[in-house]
């Protein structure tokens, strides 16, 4: 196995995807899903599929970090506190790090890394704007979004498919490009069962790239 090649990198994720799952299966779950959104949106923009399959597997890895967030922050059935969110907030810095220890290639770090930077800039961690943010960071933004807000949790109610598209909308350009949130809303309009059920298990194998 070539160290950067596609296969190490699937290998590699693949590994670490399975501590997520030991660690936290919503979390695990919501990135089973994140992983297969974002391969649909990638090739509704037009990436090749060897491409959006990359991208599905910065989607599997992106809350790695999470799962060295401890468990009163991680699980907590109430809004954070300023201190709680500070620390939830390093958890894709936490994720770059595992990646790079790991022999990941630097576009994958690079994507899970700014995968919560805002397009006018108010994100985390680095505070990216526009096309300074990676292309794929910018994906993963909606789905990531998308999926939590189409998620039920302790502290709020599960949007529907169509209220989380109100509201993704809603805010982009301030917070998504639009270019991705123009394609996604037509994803989902071409798509009437795009959205997977946070109860049911995505029938994609792990051994097979997500989404296809």
């Amino acid at each position: 196995m070539i160290p950067g090649s596609r296969r190490h990198a699937q290998h590699i994720v693949y590994e670490l995807a399975r501590s997520i799952e030991e660690r936290d299966r919503l979390t695990y779950d919501h990135c089973r899903r994140v992983a297969i959104y974002a391969n649909r949106l990638a090739r509704a923009l037009g990436w090749t599929r060897s491409a959006a399959r990359d991208l599905a597997l910065a989607g599997l890895a992106h809350d790695l970090g999470k799962t060295w967030i401890g468990n009163s922050v991680l699980h907590k059935d109430s809004a954070l506190s300023q201190d709680e969110r500070l620390e939830m907030q390093r958890h894709p810095v936490i994720a770059a790090r595992i990646l790079e220890i790991y022999g990941a290639p630097a576009w994958l770090s690079d994507v899970v890394l700014h995968h919560h930077e805002a397009y006018e800039g108010s994100g985390y961690p680095d505070g990216l704007t526009g096309e300074q943010i990676p292309f794929g960071a910018r994906i993963l933004t909606v789905v990531d979004v998308f999926d939590a807000l189409t998620s039920a949790r302790p502290y709020k109610a599960a949007m529907s498919v169509a209220e989380a598209r109100d509201w993704i909308t809603g805010h982009a350009p301030s917070h998504f490009d639009p270019q991705v949130v123009a394609a996604f809303t037509a994803l989902l309009e071409a798509s009437p069962k795009f959205m997977i059920a946070p109860q049911q298990e995505p029938p994609e194998p792990l051994e097979t790239p997500p989404g296809m």
